[in-house]
Parts: C-alpha cells; sequence; structure tokens
C-alpha cells in the first residue's frame, strides 16, 4: 500500500537503489550529460549505502529495493515483458532498427533480473553483436561507447514519482538522461503483487506533457502538499497535480507552489527545504527572506490561485498554524553554509519527528540540529555525497505512520 500523509510520521516502508555498475560506467566525457559531477568509487559508494539501510532497519523501516520489486513485478506478469523492453530500447532514443532489434534479442534472452541489471548499468556497443552493418546509421550508432547510457541518477529513488496521501504522482523527468527511470516506478506500481490489487490514485502520470520531479514535492501534512517550481518541475504540471489531487477523495485541499532559483544549487525543493519535526525545517540560508508562493487552493469547482509574497516563516505559520523554527544549514558562516549546502546538508530524511537520518560530514548543521533537541543519525558519505544528492533523494517513502 502507498500511504503518506506527512514528512515526518514514523517510517514503515521505504524504496531504495542500492548503486552498481552503473557508477563505473561513467566517465570524465559523459558526467555532464549524465548529471554528474563526480566519479564515485563503486565498492566505498554500495558500502555507504548498506549502512544507509541498515540504520533503517534498525529503526523499524521495511527497506525495499527497486531491482528486486521491478524483477517481481515482471516475473508476476510475463506478458508485459515484451512491452517493457521495447519501451525501455524506444526511450533510450535509437534511431537505427538494427541495433533496435540486437537490443531487444540481446535484453530478452536474459534473465529478468540480470536484464534489469544490464538495462540500468548501461550496454556498452561491445556487448552486441550486430552481424552486417547496412546503413549509414547503424554505422553512427556504433562510435559511441553504449548502446543505452547507463542510469547512474537512479540511485535518487526520491525523483521519479512521489507518494502522496494513498496515491502517487509519476514524473516526467526533465533531462534526457532520467527519463528510462520512471518506466520502472510505473511498471512495479501498475503490476508488482503489493500494488496491482489496489485502487491507487494516480495524480501525474510518466508522459504527460509538463516536467515534473518526486523532489520537489513535500508532504506537509494530510491537508497541504508543498511543490517546488524548480529547473526540474513546470508550474503547469503542478497545476495538472492539484487539479487531480482535489478530484480524489481525500482531505487535501492545498498545495503551495513555491518559486525557488533556478540552477543546480536549488535543484529540486528538497535541496533547499525539508521537514524534521512539528514545525522544524532545515533550510538553505538564500530561501529564507521573500519567496514568491502561489497558493493554490480547492474550490467547489477546481481551485483559486493567490500570489503571496512573503518569508519562508509567515508562509509556513499561516497554513500550518503552528510556530515554525528553521535551522539554517551551515549557520551564519557564508563559507560552512555553502560548503553544506553543496553535500546537500538540508536534504535530511525523517524517520520519525525529531529523528533524521543525514550524512556525517555536514558536522555543523548537524550539530545545529542536535542543539535543537532532534535525534541525529549519521551515515558515512565520501562517495555517496559526489552524486549531489543527501539521505531524502535517496529514498522513496512508501508508508509512514499518521502524526
Amino acid at each position: 500500500m502507498i500511504k503518506v500523509n506527512s514528512e515526518i510520521g514514523k517510517l514503515k516502508s521505504v524504496l531504495l537503489h542500492r548503486p552498481g555498475k552503473e557508477l563505473e560506467n561513467l566517465t570524465p566525457d559523459l558526467l555532464e550529460k549524465l548529471l554528474f559531477d563526480d566519479i564515485p568509487y563503486l565498492k566505498i559508494a554500495q558500502e555507504e549505502h548498506d549502512l544507509f539501510a541498515q540504520t533503517l532497519r534498525n529503526e523499524g523501516v521495511e527497506v525495499l529495493y527497486l531491482t528486486d520489486m521491478i524483477t517481481e513485478a515482471l516475473e508476476a506478469h510475463p506478458e508485459v515483458i515484451s512491452n517493457f523492453i521495447n519501451s525501455f530500447i524506444e526511450e533510450s532514443k535509437i534511431n537505427s532498427l538494427t541495433i533496435k532489434t540486437a537490443l531487444y534479442q540481446f535484453l530478452s534472452g536474459l534473465p529478468v533480473h540480470d536484464m534489469i541489471h544490464k538495462m540500468i548499468e548501461g550496454i556498452r556497443t561491445q556487448e552486441i553483436t550486430l552481424g552486417k552493418q547496412v546503413t549509414i546509421m547503424d554505422m553512427l550508432e556504433d562510435e559511441y561507447p553504449f548502446f543505452t547510457d547507463p542510469l547512474p541518477n537512479i540511485l535518487f529513488q526520491r525523483d521519479p514519482f512521489a507518494s502522496v496521501g494513498c496515491g502517487i504522482a509519476i514524473g516526467k523527468m526533465s533531462m534526457q538522461a532520467r527519463q528510462r527511470e520512471t518506466l520502472f516506478s510505473e511498471y512495479i506500481l501498475t503490476y508488482h503483487p503489493r500494488f496491482n490489487t489496489i485502487d491507487m490514485p494516480v495524480y501525474y502520470e510518466r508522459l504527460n506533457r509538463y516536467r515534473f520531479e518526486g523532489g520537489d514535492v513535500l508532504v506537509l501534512n494530510k491537508n497541504i502538499v508543498a511543490v517546488g517550481i524548480s529547473s526540474r518541475t513546470d508550474p503547469r504540471a503542478i497545476e495538472y497535480f492539484a487539479e487531480k489531487l482535489f478530484e480524489e477523495d481525500n482531505e487535501f485541499n492545498t498545495v503551495l507552489a513555491f518559486n525557488i532559483p533556478k540552477s543546480r544549487a536549488f535543484m529540486h525543493l528538497d535541496t533547499v527545504f525539508t521537514q524534521i519535526d512539528y514545525g522544524m525545517f532545515t533550510i538553505h540560508p538564500e530561501i529564507e527572506s521573500k519567496l514568491t508562493v502561489f497558493e493554490i487552493i480547492k474550490n467547489k469547482t477546481r481551485f483559486d490561485v493567490y500570489k503571496v509574497v512573503e518569508s519562508l516563516e509567515k508562509v509556513l505559520e499561516k497554513h500550518l498554524k503552528m510556530p515554525i523554527t528553521l535551522i539554517r544549514c551551515g549557520g551564519k558562516d557564508q563559507i560552512t553554509s555553502i560548503r553544506e549546502q553543496w553535500n546537500d546538508a538540508a536534504n535530511t530524511l525523517a524517520i520519525a519527528p525529531g529523528k533524521v537520518i543525514v550524512y556525517d560530514r555536514n558536522h555543523v548543521t548537524n550539530n545545529m540540529l542536535r542543539q535543537a533537541g532532534v535525534q541525529v543519525l549519521e551515515i558515512e558519505s565520501s562517495e555517496l555525497s559526489r552524486g549531489r544528492g543527501g539521505p531524502r533523494c535517496m529514498s522513496m517513502p512508501l508508508e509512514r505512520e499518521e502524526i
């Protein structure tokens, strides 16, 4: 089931992806295209991720892995495997029919679990025997090192979809490097035995027109969802999401659209703003002052939109109806703030009210959290942090207890 009515309710079930050989298929020439700034050392990245998963288990959280879930979904419905493979190949933007045919034969000949791992890690040109190449397109595509690019960003499971209430919003990823990730999400949520017997509302779909990513979605309570207008999420998508959300039989009546700067440091709303306790948030200091927020309020027919220019604290006080405490990433020192923000100090994962998982390297922010009475669980992060995503980015809650 899906049940997420807050950012801080005790976490019961979460979806992760343990990094694999897709990280070893990163090269300096491909970093920009594949949205990475550096090449993590896979062995250490896996050790760090295993510690992350064990920290969650130690707190009583059920940890599910993407590769296991999609394998189980496809094995439960073998009749959809062919469509899944064809969709993956088509969305890999391959123009040569010869190569498409060879890739289909290659992937369909693998056990399902191996096929999934190969799709994620990327298929190198040397792995496929094409036989006689008869067109210029065949020969041109053979010059690139991969027939299908690796998916290193699938580590960040927060982005391909969002759990909202008892429903989901599947993302329309803004960057070509990430668009195939939502195919895995769609098939898990449609065909896995855990979900396919549930009448689950879908508030956004992966083939919708406008970009929409899960990292921009924060469920503040059972009435209010915050969504970032960012470089990865379009305001028109937010209005569509709000309309679908309000049409369902639930208690949601407000969507707050936060207009945040369009830069890599402000990639998603959750890179600059996450909730850690009742009325307590970690923030990037640069969003503390005046913000433009669009209040989307449900009415009897659709919704009304109101533009508000106000401080983050005032906006949250108004809608959450409680005193607000903002923990400024890195404190007051500008250099410390910029450094720790770069390493996702504001990207905390609350596993219960006032209990969070964070990267150990952000020691200034972590000490500030402790001083505020927050229980801080640190995980090692020398390699995981190279991907520019924190514990919240790496995890997709499927179920939280009510608060």
